[in-house]
């Protein structure tokens, strides 16, 4: 090329914007999943991973249980904030766990970018039908006035100490002002055999797990935990619905998008679309609501507001509970 048509091209190259070193990379992004196969949150992540692959390109899902799912949080809390490396965050990961191990690898706040809530699923209070139709309880109201003639004589099952089964029983003793005694099993499913066998009265079940049980007549579902109740199940009261001292209560298992901290807004911004945009499809909202999941959605500012909230209330539930994860 002639110098003449040269000069003018490198200085219009010059005068360019230089395009952001993520915009440039065709590395695929990489998924965490903080825990095993199979659960709600891997089926909800590699949906989404197909989903967005138009607009983002190849994401692949990338599995790192351990540690209450502190394990694969704290490797993208280490990453560059490029957002090649992200995380589906949890309630445990980041409100629950913070207050539950007495170390912790990151920080739940100052580590982490939030980019979109995706989900949150209702827990719901369940009981053995024979032991709730013997001792004639029928609904959340029932279920305190025995507990307040009768302490200590109801027990509940969850999937271990610190566990969102044992706190959602922990939150609803306090507000409750009832005593009921806490057994913990090595997960949900013991936890639930236990309930349908009679081992133990009620639970505080992910409303996902207990569904199939609950449409069997296997266990009486007395009300969901959620401030609001379920779509997947309306005839189901919320336990605030009962009113007095429960008036308030509001507890759920949730999930969603998270970056390294100091990711540049403008790269935020488009992962945000990018996800926003898939969780509104409806083959998307249909995968939901198969899960019995409510979309969390709302801008990052709005999800990072929720965190903090999330943080704040089970800080009072944890050390009220007296769980502890050395």
């Amino acid at each position: 090329m002639q110098r003449r048509h040269l000069l003018p091209l490198l200085g219009l190259a010059a005068a360019l914007p230089a395009v952001p070193a993520w915009a440039q990379s065709a590395r695929p992004i990489r998924l965490v999943v903080p825990y095993p196969p199979g659960g709600p949150l891997d089926v909800i992540a590699r949906a989404l991973a197909e989903k967005v692959k138009d607009s983002l390109g190849v994401v692949i899902v990338d599995n790192k249980p351990g540690a209450g799912g502190n394990l694969g949080a704290d490797a993208v809390a280490k990453s560059a904030p490029d957002g090649q490396t992200l995380v589906m965050g949890a309630v445990a990961t980041h409100a629950i766990n913070p207050w539950l191990y007495a170390r912790m690898p990151y920080d739940a706040l100052r580590d982490f970018t939030p980019i979109v809530g995706v989900a949150q699923v209702p827990n719901v209070l369940v009981m053995n039908p024979d032991t709730a139709t013997k001792l004639g309880i029928r609904s959340v109201a029932d279920l305190v006035a025995y507990a307040k003639k009768n302490p200590g004589k109801l027990n509940y099952g969850s999937g271990g100490n610190g566990s969102a089964g044992h706190l959602a029983g922990e939150m609803f003793k306090a507000q409750a002002g009832v005593f009921l005694v806490h057994i913990p099993y090595a997960g949900g499913n013991p936890a639930q055999l236990a309930l349908l066998s009679g081992q133990v009265d009620l639970n505080f079940d992910n409303l996902a797990t207990a569904s199939a049980n609950i449409k069997a007549g296997k266990l009486r579902a007395l009300a969901v935990t959620t401030a609001a109740r379920s779509s997947a199940m309306p005839e189901v009261p919320t336990i605030a619905e009962a009113g007095g001292a429960l008036a308030q209560f509001d507890v759920n298992t949730w999930f969603g998008l998270f970056g390294p901290a100091g990711m540049p807004a403008e790269l935020t911004r488009r992962l945000h679309k990018a996800f926003t945009d898939a969780l509104a499809a409806p083959d998307m909202k249909a995968r939901l609501a198969s899960l019995m999941a409510e979309p969390l959605a709302g801008t990052p500012e709005q999800f990072a507001g929720f965190v903090q909230r999330e943080r704040a209330k089970y800080e009072q539930v944890v050390k009220r509970s007296g769980a502890k994860i050395d």
